[in-house]
């Protein structure tokens, strides 16, 4: 019983022995293959590290606001009875919008003309007395009062037929129109905006600290969601003259300037407050750098041999980025203007592997 157990055991372990040299074996077959058949070659596309000129960049949030905006409100009260204008049109300063019934005002205005004119008559005929000595002076002096309150009862009489038809204090754009036709208005009832826009202001706030840093005229870039493409350039305007005690930022105004007014007031705006002195940086493209939680690497392609024959070996190396601006990062350590770097292609590559260039397509 004891012999046939150690011959099973011996059976068991040869037969052990046999599978595990065979893959060993194999395993070894395959590492000479690979070693003979070398890395594969990754095609990847590249660029160089340039230098570039900066100019600091102090970053910001605002908002966009008319240069000249109002919401056009009822100063008398009256009836609706006449509108002269559509909702989004363009008008010129004086423009009549929206007349207001003024027929009492017109019939009450020919009562103190018809008024004035008796007052004047009045007055007339008292002064000839008073040169003959048949009026008093207390007679002149009341006669002259009711002649001069007369006028008034007439200019105001034209003030109120004045307010009565709204007119546009200034050229621009008029908003939605929230009046009707035979509509009671009550002073103060608003009836349409009036936004000028040929050029905005851009409210924004800065830290205390950079204070020194923003000046009158200084320029800066807006960009916003509706064209998250584009940059629209302004300069600085004003500069509050207090620190908000609460958040120790100061209020900045720029204007930009809007010919084809395709930004709008109440526009969100990321703002960037140009440095007026530029320094030398190097940059590379965003696509080139690789975010890990270790380090931002980028892969530096160089000449090297592999196996004896020359190639170009892509390394991974470790660097240290500044900004972002435009598509490019600035990079503070770890590159040297001339060298090459990957952008296309990373994620094929190991550090040390051989790669062939084509830039046909860049990313």
């Amino acid at each position: 019983m004891k012999k046939r157990m150690i011959l099973v055991a011996l059976i068991l372990a040869l037969v052990f022995a046999g599978i595990f040299g065979w893959k060993a074996f194999v395993n070894h077959k395959i590492h000479e293959f690979m070693m003979a058949r070398g890395m594969p070659v990754v095609t990847v596309s590249t660029t160089r590290v340039k230098q570039a000129k900066w100019r600091n960049h102090i970053r910001s949030v605002g908002s966009l606001t008319a240069t000249q905006g109002v919401t056009l409100t009822a100063q008398l009260p009256g009836v609706v009875t006449a509108i002269d204008f559509h909702s989004g049109a363009l008008v010129r300063a004086g423009a009549l919008l929206v007349q207001v019934n003024d027929e009492p005002q017109r019939a009450k205005l020919a009562y103190d003309r018809a008024q004035t004119r008796l007052a004047f008559a009045n007055l007339r005929r008292t002064r000839l007395l008073f040169k003959e000595k048949a009026a008093s002076r207390a007679q002149l002096d009341s006669a002259v009062a009711s002649y001069h309150g007369s006028q008034a009862n007439v200019a105001g009489d034209l003030a109120a037929i004045h307010e009565l038809a709204l007119r546009a204090p200034f050229s621009g754009v008029l908003g939605i129109r929230q009046v009707n036709l035979g509509q009671y208005l009550a002073p103060g009832a608003p009836i349409v905006d009036l936004q000028s826009y040929g050029s905005l202001y851009v409210d924004f706030t800065l830290p205390q600290v950079d204070m020194p840093r923003v000046r009158v005229g200084q320029m800066i870039d807006v960009r916003v969601d509706a064209f998250p493409h584009r940059q629209f350039a302004g300069r600085v305007h004003a500069i509050d003259a207090t620190v908000n005690p609460a958040t120790r930022n100061v209020l900045v105004q720029a204007i930009v300037p809007n010919p084809k007014s395709e930004l709008r007031p109440g526009m969100f705006g990321r703002v960037g407050l140009i440095g007026s002195h530029a320094r030398r940086v190097l940059v590379i493209p965003v696509a080139a750098l690789a975010y890990n939680t270790y380090g931002d690497t980028v892969y530096v392609v160089a000449h090297g041999t592999v196996k004896g024959h020359p190639h170009l070996i892509a390394r991974q190396t470790v660097v240290a980025v500044g900004r972002e601006r435009h598509g490019l990062v600035a990079v503070t350590h770890g590159l040297k203007a001339g060298q090459t770097v990957v952008t296309a292609g990373q994620v094929k590559l190991r550090s040390g592997m051989p790669v062939a260039i084509n830039n046909a397509v860049q990313p």
